[in-house]
């Protein structure tokens, strides 16, 4: 993967598809690149952010490249091995996990996303059924939220 320097030159062909992986929102892919070259990794953090505001329909194709949280099969390429890294800690029992993301997903209509870095099973659950009281519009804006916390996590490892 290339450091800033790298990422600022590097073809657009090239980092496109490395970027998808950060977020599957080809507008936002794109907005990240017409704004190079970035001065330093905060320049391109706030670059991406902003083009992180999504659409409803945006927010929805990006969930479908994300597994459930707890939930690592039939996903591959590098997107999963990231998602693999990013729910390392979330350990906590396969039932209980399964049937919230059953409930969030009658109750939604799409999986639950939570940018998981760092938190436990525990904090996942409890953050999980604190939102289920959100109507959906809010809550699409909740998953957007994540999915721009999870773009920056992923770009930041990109240009490490």
């Amino acid at each position: 993967m290339p450091d800033l320097e790298g990422f600022n030159t590097a073809p657009a062909r090239e980092l496109r598809p490395l970027l998808l992986e950060c977020l599957a929102v080809p507008r936002w892919a794109d907005a990240v690149l017409a704004d190079r070259p970035y001065a330093d990794v905060d320049a391109l953090l706030a670059a991406s952010d902003a083009a992180a505001r999504l659409s409803d329909d945006e927010v929805r194709a990006a969930l479908a490249g994300h597994p459930r949280i707890g939930e690592r099969a039939g996903h591959d390429g590098v997107s999963a091995r990231w998602s693999a890294a990013e729910q390392s800690g979330v350990e906590s029992p396969a039932d209980l996990l399964a049937a919230a993301n059953r409930a969030y997903e009658e109750r939604f209509g799409h999986i639950y996303l939570v940018c998981a870095k760092g938190l436990s099973g525990d904090q996942v659950l409890a953050d999980l059924a604190g939102r289920m009281a959100n109507p959906p519009e809010v809550e699409l804006r909740v998953v957007n939220r994540e999915l721009a916390r999870i773009a920056a996590l992923r770009l930041r490892e990109v240009v490490a």
